[in-house]
């Protein structure tokens, strides 16, 4: 027996076997007990807060039997809900564990919807191709045209040849790459940054005769990542996180353009960031061993290496520069993925990317991710799974917790914790839905909770596993002539926690108790 238990919780590179088996043991417990009486009574309500019915529907039962075409019992919608939120807890499961690949979770989600005959079969495959999916794969494939013809690390060589000393570099660079990490793929950023920053960290241990001085690499390396992190709010384009929001939004009849997000991101993101580097700044000062460093002298090799912009990347340059141009002013008209798709066609169209790099070098189980996403919002909305998930949410909390402002610092707080132990995209796909119902609820404007909700799905910085950036900081902070590891694990917990509760209580302060409570909504 315990020989088995040892095989079925072996994993190997793809497959978590005993964490895929607790997944199907749960998913079969909860397929074969009958939905909970609250939810069999809240579908039999009529007119129910938070949920809007069409045609002549005045319940939850009699709006999802005109969706479906047959008429339904309260107990068979109920039951359906209660599906929709064991699809929902099983996939995030799956996600955050990784126990499959990310895609067989993707199709799982669809497989589910379809076997369990949650929404008619074109509703399905509808809710899998939104808006929001588009989006996200047009913002994956100009990333990738963005790194592949290398303006990316010019843009970045740029900015730090500019840089004249650690406070400079705290002050000037930390903000600016969290602004340009809110359109620019922050993973890459991250992926390119960190070897030209060790090596100015060799170079400058060099030049002073310091065989190591480990804290000058962690605020150059750990900096630079949490800089990346709190950009992650700036834009739509700055993760598939916001992507999924912004699909939620839509869904839930609230939809958001591209400069609308901006207007409620971008202040926070200045602040923040600004904070966090004078946080970073002051506790490296009188750590660091070298005198002084002047990213002048130290990146003039990296400048000529760089050369002349050549017409790829000008052309790139100027795709990218249309398409963040219709994002804000024409997402109205043509939704966010539109322009990607345009993008996308131009790239192939002037060679800057081939079909091949577009198979090979796009994420398409990323993509699935929020397509299943996607899909899972639009069950859960329609079956009123979401709704009864909020009402026993709000049910649950002590009255101080349930109104305005502390209702959306409460969903900031449970996304914060979330997404340091699972991926920022399948935090706020878990989460969305239900953040969005509990706006609905408590009468406050969606676009309040879930930008909260997307926000601090970036304060992924106490483990490595919240975030690619955290992982590619880690790896890539090795000495390259010691071998010393310069970055470990701990640091993220030791700095990482302080930056944190910054960003949350920034988040707090200067956005839901400061300008958002001023600024228009809707």
């Amino acid at each position: 027996m315990l020989a088995f238990l040892r095989r079925v919780f072996k994993s190997d590179d793809e497959f978590k076997y005993g964490l895929l088996l607790c997944a199907v043991v749960f998913f079969l417990i909860m397929a074969l007990t009958p939905a909970p009486d609250s939810l069999v009574r809240m579908v039999d309500t009529p007119f129910p807060r938070g949920y809007q019915t069409g045609g002549d529907a005045t319940t939850i039962t009699e709006n999802v039997s005109r969706v479906m075409g047959v008429t339904l019992t309260p107990e068979e919608v109920a039951y359906k809900g209660k599906i929709m939120v064991t699809i929902l807890l099983t996939a995030a499961f799956l996600w955050a564990t990784l126990a499959v690949p990310l895609g067989a979770t993707d199709l799982l989600v669809g497989g589910l919807m379809y076997l369990f005959m949650i929404l008619p079969f074109d509703s399905i495959s509808k809710a899998y191709m939104k808006d929001a999916v588009f989006f996200i794969f047009g913002v994956l494939a100009i990333a990738v045209g963005v790194h592949k013809t290398g303006l990316d690390r010019r843009i970045a060589i740029l900015l730090l040849s500019r840089v004249r000393s650690l406070r400079m570099f705290c002050f000037l660079f930390f903000p600016a790459m969290a602004l340009i990490s809110g359109f620019f793929s922050a993973h890459a950023l991250t992926a390119i940054l960190v070897p030209v920053l060790i090596r100015v960290y060799r170079s400058v241990c060099d030049y002073y005769d310091v065989k190591s001085d480990r804290p000058l690499a962690v605020l150059l390396v750990l900096g630079l990542c949490f800089a990346c992190n709190q950009g992650g709010p700036a834009s739509p384009a700055a993760g598939g996180r916001n992507a999924i929001m912004v699909g939620y939004f839509k869904d839930y009849g609230v939809p958001i353009s591209f400069g609308e997000w901006m207007f409620y991101a971008m202040p926070y993101v200045l602040a923040v960031s600004l904070v966090i580097s004078a946080y970073m700044y002051f506790i490296f000062r009188r750590k660091i061993t070298v005198p002084a460093v002047d990213f002048r002298v130290f990146m003039k090799q990296e400048l000529a290496e760089a050369g002349k912009m050549s017409r790829r990347e000008i052309t790139m340059a100027l795709i990218l520069g249309i398409t963040v141009v219709l994002w804000l002013t024409a997402s109205k008209q043509f939704g966010l993925g539109g322009p990607c798709i345009l993008a996308v066609i131009l790239m192939l169209s002037f060679r800057v990317l081939t079909w091949q790099d577009v198979q090979t070098r796009v994420r398409f189980d990323v993509v699935g991710l929020y397509a299943a996403a996607c899909a899972i919002g639009v069950g859960l909305k329609m079956t009123g799974a979401s709704l009864w998930m909020a009402n026993g949410i709000i049910e649950s909390l002590p009255a101080s917790l349930r109104q305005s402002e502390m209702l959306v610092i409460s969903i900031s707080t449970v996304t914060t914790v979330l997404t340091n132990f699972m991926s920022d995209g399948a935090t706020v796909a878990a989460l969305g839905p239900v953040t969005l119902s509990l706006g609905q609820v408590a009468d406050i404007h969606l676009w309040k909770v879930g930008l909260a909700c997307a926000f601090s799905s970036s304060f992924a910085n106490v483990t490595i596993v919240g975030t690619p950036n955290n992982a590619i900081a880690y790896v890539g902070a090795v000495d390259p002539k010691t071998g010393e590891r310069l970055l470990h694990l701990r640091d993220f917990l030791i700095y990482g926690l302080p930056v944190t509760l910054i960003a949350w209580l920034m988040l707090c302060t200067c956005a839901v108790w400061g300008y958002w409570r001023w600024v228009p909504w809707g």
